[in-house]
């Protein structure tokens, strides 16, 4: 087994182009020098722990230095905490004290976020790539050897936050071992070449850009084009400016681009191949057309276990098949298999008990685990059984189709939250009984937010009042908005009087309830009528996504 220190060690001395960024390049090489600086550096900033290896956090954009501690971290046997810029000062704070980070690495534009004391870091161990101090304790390492002891299969290289929500953080431990391995699986899969240039626009706090790119490329000593942050605007004049033949992409990336002015080179642009997850098939469609390339679809886990991938027989819509593991669709509550799903002419689910949680069936013992949380543990691991939290149904051929995340999760525009939060604060507001947040489907791609809520007695609902209240809590946050409002008289309760999501998920916004529809991004709903109902299907239907519209649409 190769470890990932031992593909970052592969690189040392290889005098081809490896790292591009703005107007500099780097041959690999001198990435592995700047790495060993880094590496170096460590040993001098941090006393190794007693009882785990050094941690690092790195709070930076797509800048070089991510990459040069990522390989710095790997030379120096230290676990690398990509920590996410987006979420807020008090949360970055909980999640570095729960990774247990020794050494926080940040710039200009993300230093205030770890300005304050709360994350119990040292100032001297805060450390500002955009500072000459920094520039000078660099330069003082440079020329640095490769540290003599390299990392065992079973060290920690990464630890990965897989929640963007406030509640208890998820760190997805990676391996040294698992993430050398993932990375010879995949070199193929994307197609990495030595002669490839990757382009990296994705976050390297996620799981995504390291696994499917950064590794890969490294791996082969292919070129990485490195950008800040993902632009739709700047994406094709990247793509021809690098000349970048492989792209990975999460979520809304490709509906984005595709809302651009078409460049006149992107039909014969050198990309290949765009490799993601959660496009729809139109988009697939038109970016494949308009780039001239291949795009693949993969689902995957950061947490591993097992993936699901797309062959050239697969049907329109669904995710593939699973590789190498047992992955059945169980009920969530029974942990039965569901049954096989039924579809109408149109392609839509005819029975809703077929969707259930995607369960790898023995496989529990390929899950590293999440970093200090047994909790999060005990919803994935049941037994000898991985528990995905993904919820899919299955038909008569064996392939899988994605219904959503968990009852507890959601995902919108390519970010994950918890329900839990966002239901506390909506069940805050007057007259509110209770308020269950709960999945539906995107038109285009993931998951839009939609609440039930039950009043209180001789409540009466004022939509106005409601999303008055929402927009002056301080806690809100942009994606958390509720697409739809539906206002019940009593929720569905389970046999132990809690609120069963799944009947309300499965009804959706096509229901005899009256259900409040916001009006884009404003503060504003209106009250659904069948000519909108329909609107909302058409939109499904363009993007190839008709068979997830709830079935009582079907007249």
């Amino acid at each position: 087994m190769r470890t990932f220190a031992e593909i970052v060690r592969s690189r040392a001395g290889d005098d081809k182009t490896g790292l591009r960024f703005e107007e500099s390049s780097w041959t690999w090489a001198e990435v592995i020098e700047e790495s060993a600086a880094r590496a170096a550096l460590l040993a001098e900033l941090v006393p190794q722990p007693a009882d785990r290896q050094v941690h690092i956090g790195v709070l930076l954009e797509n800048v070089p230095d991510f990459v040069f501690w990522i390989g710095g971290g790997a030379l120096a046997g230290a676990v690398v905490v990509g920590i996410n810029a987006t979420r807020s000062g008090p949360e970055l704070a909980s999640d570095i004290r729960h990774a247990d980070v020794d050494l926080v690495i940040t710039e200009d534009k993300l230093a205030h976020l770890v300005a304050g004391t709360d994350h119990g870091i040292a100032a001297d161990r805060i450390l500002n790539v955009d500072s000459d101090a920094y520039a000078e304790q660099v330069k003082g390492h440079r020329g640095a050897a490769l540290p003599a002891a390299i990392p065992s299969a079973e060290d920690l290289a990464l630890l990965l936050f897989s929640s963007g929500s406030t509640g208890a953080p998820k760190a997805v431990i990676v391996s040294q071992g698992r993430l050398g391995t993932l990375t010879d699986t995949l070199i193929d899969r994307v197609r990495m070449r030595r002669d490839s240039v990757a382009y990296l626009c994705m976050p390297l706090f996620h799981g995504n850009a390291v696994m499917l790119n950064l590794a890969t490329a490294m791996a082969t000593g292919a070129c990485v084009a490195l950008t800040r942050k993902f632009s739709a605007s700047g994406f094709a004049p990247d793509i021809h400016r690098y000349g970048a033949t492989f792209v990975n992409y999460v979520g809304r990336a490709l509906s984005y681009v595709l809302g651009t002015p078409v460049d006149p080179r992107d039909a014969t642009s050198t990309l290949e191949l765009a490799f993601g997850t959660e496009a729809s098939e139109v988009d697939v469609a038109r970016f494949s057309q308009r780039f001239g390339c291949d795009v693949m679809e993969g689902y995957g886990l950061s947490e591993g276990v097992f993936r699901i991938n797309r062959t050239p027989d697969t049907p329109s819509g669904s995710l593939g098949a699973a590789v190498g593991v047992d992955v059945r669709v169980l009920d969530e509550e029974t942990g039965v298999e569901c049954p096989r799903a039924r579809f109408d002419d149109q392609g839509r689910l005819l029975n809703q008990d077929a969707v259930g949680q995607m369960v790898a069936i023995g496989a529990a013992g390929s899950f590293e685990g999440y970093y200090k949380n047994p909790g999060a543990m005990a919803d994935r691991i049941r037994g000898e059984d991985f528990w995905s939290g993904d919820l899919a149904y299955r038909d008569e051929q064996g392939w899988f189709w994605f219904a959503g995340r968990s009852s507890d999760w959601l995902r919108v525009d390519s970010e994950n939250f918890s329900a839990a939060p966002l239901e506390r604060l909506l069940q805050r507001a007057p007259g509110v009984a209770a308020a269950p947040v709960y999945a539906v489907p995107d038109p285009s791609t993931g998951d839009q937010v939609m609440c039930a809520i039950e009043l209180e007695p001789g409540a009466e609902f004022d939509v106005t009042a409601f999303a008055g209240f929402v927009d002056g809590q301080p806690e809100m946050a942009a994606k958390w908005w509720p697409r739809f409002i539906r206002v019940v008289e009593r929720l569905p309760l389970t046999g132990s009087n809690k609120v069963s999501k799944g009947p309300l998920r499965a009804e959706g916004w096509v229901c005899a309830d009256p259900v409040w529809m916001r009006v884009g991004r404003s503060t504003d709903y209106v009250l659904l009528d069948e000519a909108a109902r329909a609107e909302i299907e058409e939109a499904f239907r363009s993007h190839g996504r008709g068979g997830l519209v709830p079935a009582a649409t079907q007249g």
